[in-house]
């Protein structure tokens, strides 16, 4: 019998770290997919587009690491951090990326980002960009992250015949746009406060 492993109290350095390595894993994904369907060039540039968001949200925790570091109290902050999440998203990773390799269909790679959009990953990264006291920086990601949900979901209607999955990833958009719609409230109380 496997003995589950519990959350466990890291440092945000530490996080970070974890979350860095899971976005560059999604972005090779994406970038495998990109190659996998060359053609249409509405398809290969939504999933270069996906890459490229990927490597922005790399950059934007790369920011949160230069402020980590900067702030010795930060960089030492515990945090609660469940590591069978991270082996689960970095298993899901690998094996989507070699099923990716091996061809697939389009619908399939279609249910793969819709898996990983909606894994914790993204809510791991919009945690991380809290520490940038940068609105604009924030916004920019939430905003990336919503429309790239919404070209998903736009495709899957119009390559797909699974009205499961369009409901999945019309679910995901709306998820989103809730979590962004009460966190702005939140954010203009702690700017004029």
């Amino acid at each position: 019998m496997a003995v589950r492993q519990r959350a466990r109290r890291v440092t945000i350095r530490q996080v970070l770290d974890i979350a860095i390595e899971l976005e560059k894993a999604t972005m090779a994904l994406y970038v495998a997919l990109m190659r996998a369907f060359p053609k249409p060039l509405l398809i290969r540039n939504f999933w270069f587009t996906m890459a490229r968001h990927e490597a922005f949200h790399c950059g934007a925790l790369a920011l949160v690491e230069v402020i980590v570091d900067a702030d010795r109290g930060a960089a030492r902050a515990m945090v609660s951090f469940d590591p069978a999440t991270v082996a689960r998203l970095r298993t899901l990773l690998r094996a989507y990326e070699r099923e990716a390799r091996r061809g697939i269909s389009l619908e399939r790679a279609f249910e793969m980002a819709v898996d990983v959009e909606a894994s914790e990953l993204e809510d791991l990264v919009v945690d991380m960009l809290k520490v940038v006291k940068s609105p604009e920086v924030r916004e920019r990601a939430i905003q990336m992250l919503i429309h790239d949900l919404g070209d998903l979901s736009y495709l899957v209607e119009r390559y797909t015949k699974d009205e499961a999955l369009l409901a999945r990833a019309d679910a995901l958009v709306e998820r989103r746009r809730g979590q962004h719609r009460r966190s702005k409230p939140a954010e203009r109380r702690r700017a004029t406060a």
